[in-house]
């Protein structure tokens, strides 16, 4: 189990841009496939993007692709969420989520993480 911390949510301009940060805790942070996901007002919370084990590998949901970017930093025990050319419809709870992942693949579905983090809110304003 790890332990997940999001920072870097705020207010932006459309067309801005935006860094996400997710900090986990524990030593094994680079067997863990990581995703991230988000939840607008009166919405259910959807996939945004992952990113492999190790190696991060990343793929994203068609409304994002193009537009951000997924990294992870193994030394740091940390993923980032690069978010550019923002749009209102961006305007979300942002959440990380993990999982211990022994095949290199990704997830994109919420039942397959595990470890959540508390979620930053991402507000774009026209």
């Amino acid at each position: 189990q790890v332990q997940l911390v999001e920072s870097g949510g705020g207010l932006v301009q459309a067309g801005g841009s935006l860094r996400l940060s997710c900090a986990a805790s524990g030593r094994t942070f680079s067997s863990y496939a990581m995703g991230w996901f988000r939840q607008a007002p009166g919405k259910e919370r959807e996939f945004v993007g992952t990113i492999t084990r190790s190696v991060g590998s990343t793929y994203y949901a068609d409304s994002v692709k193009g537009r951000f970017t997924i990294s992870r930093d193994n030394a740091k025990n940390t993923v980032y969420l690069q978010m550019n050319s923002l749009k209102p419809e961006d305007t979300a709870v942002y959440y990380c989520a993990g999982r211990l992942d022994y095949y290199g693949r990704y997830y994109s579905a919420e039942k397959e993480y595990d470890n959540w983090g508390q979620g930053t809110q991402v507000t774009v304003s026209p």
